[in-house]
């Protein structure tokens, strides 16, 4: 091996061993922050949607979609509705992340009047509201006939008589009719109240086995498109769609404008006032903050454009959400998309966006120790030179006590393996010194054994000194 090479090799081994308990300290400081701050999200989420064909469904699918470019596998959860989702999300058991849920649709009485949910609030946080999800009470014009002797419903209190379908147990709409129906001062025994899938309500409508159905769905809903255009059915007009607004922290008035249905066919043929909760996202308290951003980020890509109700941007929004915000969620809201996801892949962005405050600790810990570091090699280099010197004064020192050739046998091993003691070049010059000495020693100790073996050459040259 070239003496440069081998040089160079060497040196670089002392630095390692110097700093080697520096970097084992650092490696082990940053595995530590790794694990406590687990900044990589899980591969796979829990998204309860809705029934089959509604718009939770549709939306979980994009969402999904979405989510699957950045590695994260979404199963989907079909449910009867927000009340069900819910449930599942306060279920520890149940294995949900996130779902979807309808404003109003907790059975807590306090929840009607859109004050905190107290027994969520410290499990379950939202992520925005997404959009604008109205409740349409569809009924028969013959059964306004024939039960009102008049041609429309007028108000809900109007509905004593009537067979109202209100959905399936687990959606989110019966709890919201209930609370509509209490806040009309209906007794529910005034009406005759079915609680079917909306599917088979929709038939059972269209045959006149019901008089009228209720329930809350975004506008793409094809329900929805359909029942707007199916003769002899009426959509119920809310006049009161403010007042309930005002009772109902969670309603928002909102107006389906004439002809946005059919303009050709200038369906709905006049403005219709609807009231209309708004969808959020809800998902557990402990959710990684990565899977929320990412959530988020979602929902901006398939609701942030314009529909029948709302402008292009309006949602997601971080208003009209019964819950505490998540804080990962308010920080989107305030900030926008993370810098770094803008020009990194999601998994390193995120990476050092968790990490960052961490490494800045890491660094502010290890910048004063690191300066032992050069102190240490600098002790560990000229350690291998100065240790000779210790072997060497005692040679020094047993001049005239111990015999000359001994000491000189003990020098020139001193010396052999001095000789193959390496330093940097930088350390040259003690390494040097130290043969020099080793030398100057040894000159003494010969000087010292050639006096010994003459010693009448020595007596002479005294009496003729004298």
């Amino acid at each position: 091996m070239p003496n440069n090479l081998r040089h160079t090799l060497l040196s670089f081994r002392d630095l390692l061993a110097t700093g080697g308990p520096f970097i084992v300290l650092t490696i082990a400081l940053l595995a530590v922050a790794y694990w406590l701050l687990d900044p990589t999200p899980p591969k796979k989420v829990v998204l309860a949607t809705g029934a089959d064909q509604g718009a939770y469904a549709e939306f979980g699918k994009r969402y999904a979609q979405i989510l699957k470019g950045y590695g994260v596998a979404v199963e989907l959860r079909p449910t009867q509705g927000a009340a069900e989702n819910l449930e599942l999300l306060r279920s520890p058991a149940s294995g949900v992340d996130i779902a979807f849920v309808q404003g109003g649709a907790d059975e807590l009485p306090h929840a009607a009047a859109g004050e905190p949910d107290d027994d969520a609030a410290g499990d379950l946080v939202s992520l925005g509201s997404l959009f604008y999800e109205p409740v349409w009470l569809f009924y028969r014009a013959d059964a306004a006939k024939r039960l009102l002797k008049a041609p429309t419903l007028g108000s809900l209190s109007q509905l004593p008589g009537w067979r109202l379908n209100i959905g399936a147990p687990g959606s989110g709409v019966p709890n919201l009719m209930a609370k509509l129906i209490e806040a009309n001062r209906i007794a529910p025994e005034s009406l005759t109240l079915i609680r079917k899938p909306q599917t088979p309500a929709v038939v059972d409508l269209l045959g006149g086995e019901i008089d009228a159905l209720v329930f809350a769905s975004a506008p793409e809903s094809l329900m929805v498109q359909m029942l707007l255009q199916t003769p002899g059915i009426q959509l119920f007009d809310f006049a009161q769609a403010d007042a309930y607004s005002r009772r109902f922290a969670f309603l928002t008035p909102v107006t389906l404008p004439r002809g946005v249905v059919d303009l050709a066919g200038d369906l709905p043929p006049q403005d219709v006032h609807l009231i209309a909760p708004t969808a959020t996202l809800v998902a557990r308290q402990g959710t990684h903050p990565a899977l929320i951003q990412l959530f988020v980020q979602a929902a901006q890509q398939v609701h942030g454009g314009a529909g029948w109700f709302q402008r292009k941007g309006d949602f997601p929004s971080a208003t009209s959400t019964e819950r505490p915000l998540a804080k990962e969620a308010q920080r989107f809201y305030q900030s926008g998309t993370p810098v770094l996801q803008r020009y990194l892949p999601f998994w390193l962005a995120n990476l050092i966006d968790r990490m960052w405050p961490v490494l800045v600790t890491i660094v502010a810990m290890l910048i004063p120790l690191s300066r032992t570091v050069p102190p240490l090699y600098q002790f560990r280099i000229r350690s291998r030179i100065f240790r000779w010197y210790a072997q060497l004064r005692e040679v020094e020192e047993a001049v005239g006590k111990r015999p000359a050739a001994d000491l000189l046998n003990e020098l020139s091993a001193i010396e052999k393996r001095v000789g193959n003691v390496t330093v940097p070049l930088s350390y040259a010059d003690e390494l040097y010194s130290l043969r020099s000495h080793i030398q100057m020693v040894s000159n003494r100790l010969r000087g010292a054994q050639g006096a010994a073996s003459n010693p009448v050459m020595t007596t002479a040259t005294a009496e003729t000194t004298t």
